[in-house]
């Protein structure tokens, strides 16, 4: 990436228009991202399993989902401006690797509650959100 590229989001504005071709783009993807939600005081909370640092709320779970898919659509967008590629939607990426873990019983039934609670369809999607999650990943995991 060229550092023009790099820079040119520097400074605008997050909530600013983007280009209509963009944004139509942006939004084409964000649709196919998966959205995962959470029920918490009141309220419900989005995040990406894709984009994993981009947000959305509701006071009911459709309002949550479309405010999650525009701030989707808004991080692509600006992926898009900055000449980056946005991550492919979960259900369209290769997946031809397995990796294998030893549980406990325990450890097993914890797991699988906690992906539950968190809003996953299963275990392996928890596991590798979590272990792909770049703020863990940043921290030096």
């Amino acid at each position: 990436m060229s550092a023009k590229s790099r820079k040119s989001n520097k400074g605008k504005a997050i909530n600013r228009p983007f280009d209509p071709q963009i944004i139509g783009r942006a939004r084409r993807i964000a649709e196919k991202y998966q959205v995962i939600l959470q029920f918490e005081d009141g309220e419900w909370y989005g995040r990406g399993l894709e984009l994993p640092n981009a947000f959305g709320d509701g006071k009911t779970p459709d309002a949550c989902v479309k405010m999650t898919r525009e701030a989707f659509a808004a991080v692509v967008a600006t992926m898009i401006e900055d000449g980056q590629k946005p991550p492919l939607p979960a259900s369209e990426a290769l997946r031809d690797r397995q990796v294998n873990v030893r549980l406990t019983t325990e450890e097993k039934a914890r797991l699988e509650e906690s992906s539950q609670q968190a809003g996953f369809r299963g275990v392996s999607d928890y596991v590798r959100f979590r272990a792909l999650d770049p703020r863990v990943l940043s921290k030096g995991g």
